[in-house]
């Protein structure tokens, strides 16, 4: 199980890696999201991520049972303090739910981030697209009287101000896809971190194994 989650973690992280950087892999991993998110795609990436949270669900709920079973010991007889066995199981469903809940959190970075992307490609296009209209009427306006060009003077006004609206939008998403970059970097950092825990875990199980011999 914890090997999957690594894997999963390990590909998002890829695919968000792929999408901070304007290189060929950007344009995959667009058409790659771009697919997934056609026909059946949603339903099964909702079926998936329910199932994820039920499992994390269970996780939580195994480390409350540990824990109060721990404090049970404390109340009664016992000194409270955990067994080795409930250590490593607790150490256990903390790094799943570490995973699931970061692979939930990285699932989400990239789904803003292809939005913000596909947006702003959007917003580009149309700006190009009004510039040119813009350049033409700006260029009849030079070859033209003045009196011929005066009908065209409120459809450049207009055309400069879609151009700066525009502009403004651009910026907005530019600025949210900065934010959404900056989640994914720091969800990366934290896989890393979970990978040297989950090593150390692999080492205390075989420490306990070795003791029950």
């Amino acid at each position: 199980m914890i090997q999957l989650l690594f894997t999963v973690l390990t590909a998002e992280a890829a695919v968000a890696v792929a999408l901070l950087f304007k290189t060929p892999l950007r344009k995959l991993a667009m058409l790659g999201l771009d697919s997934l998110k056609r026909g059946r795609g949603p339903v099964m990436v909702r079926t998936v991520a329910a199932t994820v949270l039920v499992v994390l669900a269970s996780s939580l709920h195994g480390m409350a049972k540990i824990r109060g079973r721990a404090a049970g010991d404390l109340d009664g007889a016992g000194a409270g303090v955990l067994t080795p066995t409930d250590q490593v199981l607790l150490a256990r469903h903390l790094l799943e739910a570490s995973l699931m809940g970061y692979s939930l959190f990285l699932a989400l970075v990239i789904d803003r981030l292809h939005n913000y992307i596909r947006e702003i490609r959007g917003l580009k296009r149309n700006l190009e697209a009004v510039s040119k209209q813009n350049k033409s009427f700006e260029e009849a306006k030079v070859l033209e009287s003045s009196d011929e060009s005066k009908p065209y003077q409120k459809d450049i006004a207009s055309l400069n101000e879609e151009i700066k609206k525009l502009k403004r939008q651009l910026k907005e998403k530019s600025n949210e896809a900065k934010d959404a970059e900056a989640k994914a970097q720091a969800a990366q950092k934290q896989s890393e971190g979970l990978m040297l825990e989950y090593n150390r875990l692999v080492e205390d199980n075989k420490n306990l194994h070795d003791q029950l011999q």
